[in-house]
């Protein structure tokens, strides 16, 4: 048998009702245009035909039970499956608050989007013949109910998920978390700014992941656009849809019948929306102007370790640094830095360890 479908990827599109909305001038995204932004790429999707969406958490802005209530009722009218998995936005603190849901409370609006069980944070389907997807949850609290600094995966569900991959019959296996699972930036896992974004225990992830010949894991929270690869799998993790440059993706699976599969990657961005008559440039300026104390702090950190004064004379040069990273496939080269800062940001390029221009960020096609 041959397989070949289509589905699609938004993340991390912290859905806010415009009253919802708090005042954090700092923040690089613009939770403003959270649902126009979305009813655009809906309205761009419904021409495709697709099998399924893919939502890697990070739903709402704040966890707001009616912003929580807005999405789940906007995704019930669509005309193709979706499945989701709760992000660090979604659920700030382990109980629930007059502001916002608790974690146990987030299978229940999302019952039609994966969470069958819903006393259970994590679970798998059929998403269609021979494919099968299982989402799990990586949002961690501590005794207190608030929430870690980094994702893990408790116990009971590492043993759930052994189980699930033991008995699971289908040829393809996708893989949904929040959290990143492999390194998207260098030397992530041992960033003091990087590893909040990864799963602390990865490793016993891809221990349970590698021998069920799992390939593929769709993960988002970084806000870029990347696509890694170790030992057989590939992470794709997404950009979200309210941080520059606001991307979504559409891929397409195929199988031939001598069971050689490939996943053609094809990603696209909103441009415009009401109000915003040029959201990429707008947005990519609102993300310049809030860089600063982000880059000093980068710099200022191990490997670099450069003074306060060294690294404020530096940081205008990379304005767009991180605007860059998010869009994917960057090309860093400033000349006129000192050679340590230079050869650092150079290894953020999309370069492979070869030394090779390597553009697959957003455009490719990989074989499986």
């Amino acid at each position: 048998m041959s397989l070949n479908f289509k589905f699609a990827i938004i993340s991390d599109p912290h859905i806010a009702l415009p009253h919802t909305i708090w005042d954090h001038p700092s923040r690089f995204h613009l939770v403003e245009v959270s649902i126009p932004a979305l009813e655009l790429v809906l309205e761009r999707l419904a021409a495709l035909n697709l099998d399924f969406l893919l939502i890697p958490g990070d739903l709402t802005q704040h966890g707001e039970a009616e912003n929580h209530d807005w999405l789940a009722r906007r995704l019930a009218q669509l005309p193709y499956p979706v499945y989701v998995v709760p992000g660090n936005h979604d659920a700030p603190r382990a109980t629930a608050s007059d502001r916002a849901i608790g974690i146990a409370d987030f299978p229940g609006y999302y019952q039609a989007f994966g969470y069958t069980h819903p006393d259970q944070l994590y679970y798998t389907c059929q998403v269609l013949p021979g494919v099968r997807l299982i989402g799990l949850n990586s949002n961690a609290f501590d005794a207190e109910g608030q929430q870690i600094n980094t994702g893990v995966l408790d116990p009971d569900q590492l043993t759930w998920l052994q189980q699930t991959l033991a008995t699971a019959s289908e040829e393809v296996i996708l893989l949904m978390v929040h959290h990143n699972v492999l390194e998207h930036l260098p030397g992530q896992a041992r960033s003091g700014m990087g590893h909040r974004y990864m799963l602390s225990n990865a490793a016993e992830l891809l221990a349970l992941l590698n021998p069920a010949n799992v390939h593929l894991i769709f993960t988002g929270h970084l806000h870029v656009q990347d696509i890694a690869y170790q030992q057989g799998i590939y992470e794709i993790t997404t950009g979200s849809l309210v941080s520059y440059p606001h991307p979504y993706r559409v891929l397409q699976f195929h199988q031939d019948e001598q069971g050689r599969c490939w996943l053609q990657i094809e990603s696209d961005w909103v441009d415009a929306v009401p109000g915003w008559i040029d959201l990429q440039t707008t947005s990519r300026e609102w993300m310049g102007d809030r860089s600063f104390p982000f880059m000093v702090k980068l710099l200022t950190q191990p490997p670099l370790n450069l003074s306060l004064a060294e690294a404020e004379a530096i940081v205008p040069t990379l304005r767009y640094f991180w605007a860059d990273i998010a869009g994917g496939d960057a090309v860093f080269d400033w000349p006129q830095l000192p050679a340590p800062v230079r050869q650092y940001v150079q290894r953020f390029s999309a370069i492979d360890p070869n030394g090779t221009l390597t553009l697959i960020d957003n455009h490719t096609t990989l074989m499986l």
